[in-house]
């Protein structure tokens, strides 16, 4: 696991937006787990928002702005905080300091003088918050087999014996983690939400529910009104909870792009976007990168996976698309429709239902990219063997659990 840094970024500024998150996020283990451009909020937000560095930007009215949130620093010693604007006058960087600002960056922002700013902050921290990684998987559309990737990925990684993996559905409302492998949850991620502030490693381990090929899930609420309460702040101190505990987080990922689903993707190390070679599913993947490059998100951490390659797909071919999106893909996983619609009916993964497979080798391949310093090769013992398939029937009627 490597050391981050989460952010709460102020910014009034829309036009300098993309701007400062693009030369914030250049740095590897920066997290952005909030933005705010309403002074009155910030305060709520450093409350509810796991955060460990506050950076203000505090143009177009610095005076007013540094006034503004000057008692929230003092309130908050122990949260570090950044200072950015153009302007160089003594006296405001001089009351900057006064503050309680640790360090004053003047625009344009000098790319070796950020980093050692938070390189510095790096330092400080405490070496027991160590952060696991953050792997998101996001599909272009629905249908786009976005979830059968992401709980294969999590297995095959738990299977290289990696690290502690866990799976994390955040499809609030239709997501389908826990039904792919089987397990019927009595305690979720709603469980969580209830005092996010509070977590500890007793709260998550009784949240979790264990699948026999090692990797752990963290399932969606079972109510609707549930999903209703998980907020933006919810969901960024459960994932940055579960990256204390965790080498892997993995997260499954609807296709929304609200709140919710912008503050895990600014966070996360790799998103996977799951596309497919039909036009519809092309188009959203341009629309997406396009629009995450014009807000400054760093798109090398944005790796593009197609999924069903080798079926009929009439005139679209890989290259053409790579053409398209001006981006090569980072993998590529095979058309095996029996064997993976066999494997989600049986509630089992591909490395228990089809271990041969194709789809199971190109998801394999791909988790060993993922993590290139495990294993290479997945556990002696045969997974097909410890668990015995019990079909679909016991999905729906056995009675829930956790293990």
């Amino acid at each position: 696991m490597a050391q981050a840094l989460r952010l709460v970024v102020f910014n009034a500024d829309e036009d300098f937006g993309p701007v400062l998150r693009s030369e914030l996020l250049t740095f590897d283990g920066i997290k952005i787990v909030a933005e705010v451009d309403e002074p009155a909020l910030l305060t709520e937000v450093v409350q509810r928002f796991p955060v460990d560095l506050l950076v203000v930007h505090l143009d177009p009215y610095p005076d007013q702005i540094l006034e503004c949130v000057k008692e929230l620093i003092g309130q908050r010693a122990d949260l570090p905080c950044f200072a950015v604007s153009e302007c160089t006058d003594g006296q405001l960087i001089l009351a900057a300091m006064r503050a309680g600002f640790r360090e004053f960056l003047t625009k344009p922002l000098d790319k070796d003088e950020l980093e050692a700013a938070l390189n510095k902050m790096l330092a400080q921290k405490p070496t027991k918050r160590q952060h696991g990684q953050l792997i998101s998987v996001i599909g272009t559309v629905g249908g786009v087999g976005g979830t059968t990737l992401a709980v294969n990925a999590a297995v095959e990684l738990a299977q290289q014996k990696a690290g502690r993996v866990v799976l994390v559905d955040m499809d609030f409302r239709f997501g389908q983690v826990a039904t792919f492998l089987d397990l019927q949850p009595k305690f979720t991620i709603a469980d969580l939400c209830d005092t996010p502030e509070q977590l500890d490693p007793r709260m998550i381990e009784k949240a979790i529910i264990k699948h026999s090929t090692g990797v752990e899930i963290l399932a969606r609420p079972h109510q609707f009104a549930q999903a209703e309460q998980i907020t933006a702040a919810h969901a960024a101190s459960v994932v940055s909870a579960l990256q204390e505990f965790y080498d892997f987080v993995v997260i499954d990922g609807p296709m929304r792009y609200d709140s919710g689903g912008r503050v895990v993707l600014e966070m996360s190390d790799i998103a996977l976007l799951i596309l497919q070679l039909i036009v519809p599913s092309v188009r959203n993947a341009d629309r997406v990168v396009q629009e995450l490059g014009r807000q400054g998100y760093n798109l090398d951490r944005l790796k593009l996976v197609v999924n069903r390659v080798g079926r009929d797909n009439g005139s679209l071919e890989v290259e053409q698309v790579e053409a398209t999106l001006n981006q090569k893909m980072y993998a590529c996983i095979s058309d095996d429709w029996q064997a993976a619609s066999t494997a989600i009916n049986m509630g089992e993964p591909l490395c228990m239902a089809a271990s041969r497979s194709k789809a199971r080798q190109d998801i394999e391949a791909l988790a060993r990219r993922l993590c290139p310093d495990a294993a290479s090769s997945i556990a002696a013992a045969d997974p097909t063997k410890k668990v015995v398939a019990s079909g679909i029937f016991s999905r729906i009627f056995s009675t829930p659990k956790n293990e």
